[in-house]
């Protein structure tokens, strides 16, 4: 037997599978807590061990918060909204979405969200060059030494790059997340975020001593999970929703089936449209988040939740209502990126309260929402992740993809 361990070293557990390659069965799991407080690889080495260990390792990390990113772009309607979209899609908290020429003001709120990685963006190819000039000048002479993604106007990515490098700053140049028009190119922009974070946010956290972690962690844990949902839309041909209920933060996940209308019609977006697509909603959680679910659920207009299953299920509702309804760029703007879920016929529940025994509940309650502002699905099938597959599915896809098919296979 063939065998691979997938860890997801989480904020509060971490969580390893023992993976058959050869038929893509899960043999054992484990949980440990996290030992984030002295060095997480003694949680990461237990948990492995508690599994049997093997001689392949994927882990993927959502430790010390995550990866934090801000978006710097031209207009915040098309280059900065396809960027936030780029960056919820890359497995990114999107702390900070700035737009336009960036100035005194929008450099002090920029340095203030924190970011881990700055997104910086700006003009179509054929079309703007000086806001993403500008805007790295600006960078470039600031304080601020975040590493920057650089995916903007192809003509002015080179001497926007270089103005940061002199600087010193750590700077990745890639394809141009708008290229044209309506045209989502999300790929490079999301490799390149990845790869940023391996290099410079895991070692860049103090999570571990030395570099052994850094060199294990292949993804942020958002992105392995939006890996496998992907493939798992993939494999069904439909669209599937995943509403991912955790202590700190809640995560929706959707892969949805291609509309040409909004690709190329007259519904068509002009900062382009993700067919699979992801949103972290860092206020909602069931335990050091719980505050936040409270107060978002009295602002929502619910009944105070009490009690893990209740804010669990308001957590859920609210971060999906999200999802679906999108969000507004600025006061007096918009909503932008909403998501029309009406088609998908698979639901999937994850989280610690889902799987002991919460998720019938959560998922009806979610699923009831009737006074959300957004269309529920017309006909879904429901299931909770029990087993925790769909991280390790998304760590295995790119090199067993038939193994990461296999254990998709048992939702």
């Amino acid at each position: 037997m063939t065998t691979a361990v997938c860890v997801d070293v989480g904020s509060t557990y971490t969580k390893a599978a023992l993976i058959d390659l050869d038929d893509g069965r899960l043999v054992r799991r484990a949980e440990v807590p996290t030992t984030a407080q002295g060095d997480v690889l003694t949680g990461l080495d237990q948990a492995v061990a508690a599994v049997g260990g093997g001689p392949r390792l994927y882990v993927c990390s959502s430790a010390g918060g995550g990866l934090r990113l801000a978006v710097v772009g031209y207009e915040a309607l098309v280059t900065a909204e396809a960027g936030h979209r780029v960056g919820l899609s890359a497995g990114a908290q999107v702390v900070h979405v700035a737009a336009g020429r960036l100035d005194g003001r929008a450099i002090v709120a920029l340095r203030a969200s924190r970011p881990d990685v700055i997104l910086l963006v700006g003009g179509t190819d054929g079309g703007d060059e000086e806001t993403l000039l500008h805007n790295a000048r600006r960078l470039a002479t600031s304080r601020l030494r975040t590493p920057v993604v650089v995916a903007g106007n192809a003509a002015a990515r080179p001497a926007a790059a270089a103005l940061l490098t002199e600087r010193g700053i750590a700077v990745t140049e890639t394809g141009n997340v708008l290229p044209s028009i309506g045209s989502l190119d999300p790929a490079p922009a999301r490799a390149a975020i990845r790869s940023v974070f391996l290099k410079h946010v895991i070692g860049g956290k103090r999570l571990s001593r030395g570099g052994r972690f850094a060199s294990l962690v292949r993804a942020a844990t958002p992105d392995a999970v939006l890996a496998g949902v992907e493939l798992l839309a993939d494999l069904t041909g439909y669209g599937v929703l995943v509403v991912d209920v955790g202590g700190a933060t809640t995560d929706v996940y959707s892969a949805l089936v291609p509309d040409p209308e909004l690709t190329s019609g007259p519904r068509r977006d002009v900062a382009g449209f993700l067919w699979r697509s992801r949103t972290v909603e860092g206020d909602l959680g069931v335990a050091v988040g719980a505050p936040g679910t409270v107060a978002a659920a009295a602002a929502e207009k619910l009944p105070a939740p009490a009690g893990d299953r209740e804010l669990a299920a308001a957590a859920g509702m609210i971060a999906l209502r999200r999802h679906a309804r999108g969000h507004s760029p600025g006061p007096g703007r918009p909503r932008t990126g909403g998501r029309d879920l009406r088609d998908v016929r698979l639901v999937v529940g994850s989280g610690g309260v889902l799987r002991h025994g919460g998720g019938a509940y959560v998922l009806d309650a979610v699923l009831g929402d009737t006074a959300g502002g957004w269309p529920a699905p017309r006909s879904a099938r429901t299931v909770v992740d029990e087993q925790y597959v769909l991280a390790a599915a998304g760590l295995l896809a790119i090199d067993h993809r038939d193994a990461a098919a296999g254990l998709l296979s048992a939702l």
